[in-house]
């Protein structure tokens, strides 16, 4: 299921002969969920074919998980009174962390997986 950008982001794919560059705002789409093996992105603008666009990143789980630890060891650099992007940060971050922290169901059990931190 696609949402709206709530930023934007830009890409850049560089190859020996060929540069290409693209920038997704708030107008595009994206999708983020986890597969059997990794991390699956897709920004999508969408739009006339001269402006259409879209791309396709799959980030193995290990891979990401490095991504998340450079990105951690990072943080320092943010400037100490831009609360607003380090609080979206946390709290995403804890979402994951949350999400990470629910036992799966079994397979073929219908009952939902119940959280290992249930608040009270």
């Amino acid at each position: 299921m696609t949402r709206p950008i709530p930023d934007k982001a830009e890409v850049a794919l560089e190859y020996p002969d060929k540069f290409y560059v693209g920038t997704f705002d708030r107008t595009s789409r994206f999708d983020a969920h986890l597969d059997a093996t990794g991390v699956a992105l897709i920004l999508e603008r969408p739009g006339e074919e001269n402006v259409r666009k879209s791309i396709h990143m799959h980030l193995n789980y290990d891979l990401f998980a490095q991504i998340l630890e450079d990105i951690a060891a990072t943080v320092a650099a943010m400037a100490p009174d831009d609360i607003t992007h380090r609080a979206a940060l946390a709290q995403s971050a804890q979402a994951l962390v949350r999400a990470l922290a629910v036992k799966p169901a079994r397979r073929g059990n219908a009952r939902r997986a119940q959280s290992v931190d249930r608040p009270a």
